[in-house]
């Protein structure tokens, strides 16, 4: 079948740029280092912008893809995305100094997005009532890549240097667009010029469908409950026992077995969703979370992580395809684009503020704390993030809740004009 087609293209397209994109992540700030500021600025506030501007661009940019790509048909947008990331990360290859790097991250942010694309690609072409089994798929390729990805930008890293891991990023990313662009068919209407509106309009008439404001929500709590913990978590398992002396590898372990996990609970939990309702699978996935973030903040080995950074993966994983199923199921065939560009531009969001948030939650327990005569230590602060990191996915169970309908809706949802 035609879609099928498509998914099944589109699962290894995911997989091939995730694993460029991912190569690269562990060592950005040793490459900001490596290469040293032109202007002065600090290391650590050009390591933070690194990130920062890739992800406030692309929070820019992803609504305004989304609703090209209901003009001109989505398999133009992935080709896009996949073929401008491959020429800026060759060129992050030669930049000569952290400043350049940090306005080619930039420049990456607006003219990529291969996850947003692809999603769109995929819902569009398959059946409303198998969404749900598309989207875990597409997640398996993803964190499959985000699983392997950086574990071989190590490799690569060590052994020929940090310029030939963004070379073999590019390609990998050139690779992904050269299978979208020989492998999928897509069959695209373009809408006619009386049924189209201005990019505005169109989003006000998607976050005015019922339920897709709480989607969003949710999908915003759902990732910055997850990236709260990316500036602390390495920190954090430094100072556990048997960490000393092998921590990168032990930080490497807990990150890709956490990822690992919720790459399998994806697919499977994606397949329940269809039919069993996603709204179910968001609630309890979510109160999951909640459950096993919190004990996070009480372990003393290594191991007692290890574990609970894998059944907290098991949980979080089922929480993006049931998002994205529940997005297609209550918003209007072919407006696939804009739908799934403003959800891009909303975890983008997250992931701009979640960082900055956890390192503030840290700084304020280690500076308040003593003041209010809790004798709290540096090690005290750190596990403070699992409790506030359960807060939020508590959070978004209550939401989902209280704000979703029980009867799951087998037609599509039209907003008011």
């Amino acid at each position: 079948m035609s879609w099928q087609r498509t998914l099944y293209i589109m699962v290894f397209a995911q997989l091939t740029s995730s694993v460029g994109f991912s190569i690269m992540f562990p060592f950005l700030p040793r490459y900001v280092a490596f290469l040293g500021s032109s202007t002065g600025l600090s290391l650590e506030l050009l390591a933070a912008l690194v990130f920062s501007a890739q992800a406030l661009t692309m929070t820019i940019a992803s609504p305004i893809w989304g609703a090209v790509s209901d003009r001109v048909g989505r398999k133009p947008m992935v080709e896009r995305a996949a073929y401008s990331g491959a020429v800026t990360l060759a060129l992050m290859a030669f930049v000569p100094n952290a400043e350049a790097l940090v306005l080619l991250r930039a420049l990456q942010g607006f003219l990529t997005g291969t996850v947003s694309a692809g999603n769109a690609l995929v819902a569009a072409s398959a059946p409303r009532e198998r969404v749900g089994y598309a989207m875990g798929l597409l997640q398996l390729g993803l964190g499959s890549g985000v699983a392997i990805g950086p574990f071989i930008g190590g490799l690569l890293s060590d052994a020929f240097g940090y310029r030939t891991a963004f070379l073999v990023t590019a390609a990998l990313l050139a690779l992904s667009g050269l299978l979208v662009t020989f492998g999928v068919r897509e069959t695209f209407v373009r809408p006619p010029k009386k049924a189209r509106s201005g990019v505005l309009r169109g989003w006000g008439r998607i976050l005015r469908a019922p339920q897709v404001g709480t989607l969003y929500s949710l999908s915003f709590l759902n990732w910055l409950g997850r990236n709260m913990l990316t500036p602390i978590l390495p920190l954090f398992i430094a100072t556990l026992p048997l960490a000393a002396g092998g921590a990168n590898t032990t930080i490497g372990l807990i990150v890709g077995v956490a990822a690992a996990t919720g790459t399998v609970s994806a697919i499977y939990l994606g397949r329940l969703g269809d039919r069993l309702g996603h709204r179910w699978i968001l609630i309890l996935c979510a109160s999951a979370a909640a459950l096993l973030y919190l004990p996070q903040s009480l372990v003393t080995q290594v191991w007692q992580l290890l574990v609970l950074q894998a059944l907290t993966g098991v949980a979080v994983g089922g929480m993006t395809p049931a998002i994205a199923a529940l997005l297609a199921r209550y918003t209007e065939p072919g407006a696939e684009g804009v739908v799934y560009g403003l959800d891009n531009a909303i975890v983008s969001a997250s992931r701009t503020v979640a960082p900055l948030l956890g390192a503030a939650v840290v700084e304020l327990v280690r500076v308040g704390g003593p003041r209010l005569g809790w004798g709290l230590s540096f090690d005290d602060a750190y596990r403070s993030i699992f409790v506030v990191t359960s807060g939020f996915f508590l959070l978004a169970a209550l939401l989902a809740l209280v704000r979703l309908p029980l009867a799951k809706p087998q037609q599509p949802v039209r907003a008011r004009e």
